[in-house]
């Protein structure tokens, strides 16, 4: 049998020997005192505990379709009935109707396309609600105008309301025709 010689630790070894020891001694130093942690914690448990808020209400919206069918273009001019028919209002004697004044909103609705739809009492004057083809509730009152034959509101009762519209009779001529809207909702 041969010599066998002994050689010392490597450094490496030493190395690692000497970090486990630190470690072990970093374990036990703090190891055992929680102290102030366990405190904390026991605080905090202690406490009292306050209610839980109630979630927000969700609110509902409700999906808006929007339907262009049976609505004006809005990139064509509003026809005038006396323009879409070539008359010349300013030759037609007796009734004629005021093409100077500015037009109202329902003027831009035909007629059987408003609904009456209630009334309001409002400093003892009654208006009444009118309901467009488009969804819209318009408030009118005695004097006002709606329909595209310049119908001129000059009634309103509680179940209806009773208008003048005028309308072209014959070329250059123009009568006055009684309307109503009654309550229908």
């Amino acid at each position: 049998m041969g010599h066998t010689k002994l050689l010392p630790p490597k450094v490496t070894q030493a190395g690692g020997l000497v970090s486990c020891v630190v470690v072990m001694a970093l374990l036990t130093g703090c190891g055992d005192d929680f102290s102030d942690l366990t405190h904390y914690i026991s605080e905090v448990k202690a406490r009292p505990k306050e209610p839980i808020k109630p979630l927000p209400e969700i609110k509902v919206i409700e999906p808006f379709m929007f339907k262009p069918e049976g609505l004006r273009d809005p990139f064509r001019p509003l026809e005038q009935p006396e323009q879409a028919e070539g008359l010349d209002v300013s030759t037609a004697s007796g009734i004629k109707p005021d093409t100077t004044r500015r037009k109202e909103e329902l003027e831009a609705f035909p007629l059987d396309g408003l609904k009456m739809v209630g009334t309001v009492d409002m400093k003892s004057s009654l208006w009444g609600l009118v309901k467009a083809s488009d969804g819209t509730i318009y408030r009118v009152k005695v004097g006002n105008y709606m329909g595209k034959n310049y119908g001129k509101i000059i009634r309103i009762v509680s179940d209806k309301i009773e208008l003048m519209e005028i309308v072209p009779d014959k070329p250059g001529s123009w009568r006055e025709q009684p309307a109503s809207l009654a309550l229908t909702e």
